[in-house]
């Protein structure tokens, strides 16, 4: 198994994943309108790979936490091909892109998600309890992660996206392609 960056080309064959692992009603859930208009992070972007077959794909989103805006990251979605299910791509994937986040200085995550299977990598509801997200979900599955102990301490509120910065535009000044 390699794991790498997702690469351009990747991208169709992700939604298809998506697809096969959480059916094509997946974007009606709640954690999509915090995507909705937002770039993933392409530094926490991973495919799992075996014989140069595409087997999993994880992504971060990133967020602004509560009425103080704390920036974190959202992890999800992490898939693998049904056909590969068990088989560790899942597991391989976590612990690559969470040593990539703290790597990076992020500082807390958030999903939702199952806690059996996110709970050994640390990721518990308590840490979420302050926390709302922007439409129903099943709250036992909406857990957190601190890369940062007491990175989300007093943190609490709606849970925004973190919409990328709008082109800075000078008044009076106008700009011709030559």
């Amino acid at each position: 198994m390699q794991i790498v960056h997702e690469r351009p080309g990747d991208a169709a064959l992700i939604d298809t994943l998506l697809d096969a692992a959480f059916g094509p009603g997946r974007t009606a859930k709640t954690v999509y309108k915090l995507r909705e208009g937002v770039p993933h992070d392409p530094a926490l972007a991973f495919v799992a790979l075996e014989d140069g077959q595409l087997r999993g794909s994880i992504r971060y989103w990133p967020l602004l936490l509560g009425a103080a805006r704390v920036p974190s990251v959202m992890l999800g979605p992490l898939a693998v091909d049904p056909a590969y299910k068990g088989q560790g791509y899942g597991k391989a994937l976590m612990r690559h892109s969470l040593a990539h986040a703290a790597s990076l200085g992020h500082r807390s995550i958030i999903l939702v998600g199952d806690p059996e299977y996110y709970n050994p990598f640390g990721f518990t509801r308590d840490k979420a309890l302050g926390l709302q997200l922007p439409g129903p979900v099943e709250e036992r599955r909406f857990l957190a992660l601190e890369l940062v102990p007491g990175a989300l301490d007093g943190v609490s509120g709606m849970i925004h996206p973190a919409l990328p910065a709008a082109p800075q535009i000078r008044r009076g000044v106008r700009r011709y392609a030559a």
